[in-house]
């Protein structure tokens, strides 16, 4: 689900806001990171051409990228090809594995 441009400034008051409570002692870290994690936009939609090189930076076939993204090979390949975009759980995983590189999900 992407966020629209006012979506985007609200949650940056938002996050604003909890650091500024962290500041004054008003809220704990715990708190200041679940509205970090709740604020998050990183559930934008990846490119095709972004997807396929996600993988080849993972140096990996797409049978290994599907099987570490529990999704079918048939679903990378779709991506890939732009045929499909991905959705849910496997978007998020595809902006995690963006943000932090593949290895956050092999250990």
């Amino acid at each position: 689900m992407a966020t629209t441009e006012s979506g985007s400034r609200l949650l940056h008051e938002v996050r604003e806001t909890a650091h500024d409570l962290r500041s004054a002692g008003l809220i704990s870290k715990r708190r200041l990171d679940e509205y970090n994690v709740l604020c998050r936009a990183d559930d934008s939609q990846l490119p095709a051409l972004d997807i396929r090189q996600l993988r080849l930076q993972a140096q990996m076939s797409q049978a290994v990228f599907a099987a570490v993204l529990n999704v079918s090979v048939s679903s990378v390949q779709k991506w890939e090809s732009g045929e499909k975009k991905p959705s849910g759980a496997s978007l998020k995983l595809l902006n995690l594995v963006k943000r932090k590189g593949v290895e956050v999900l092999l250990y």
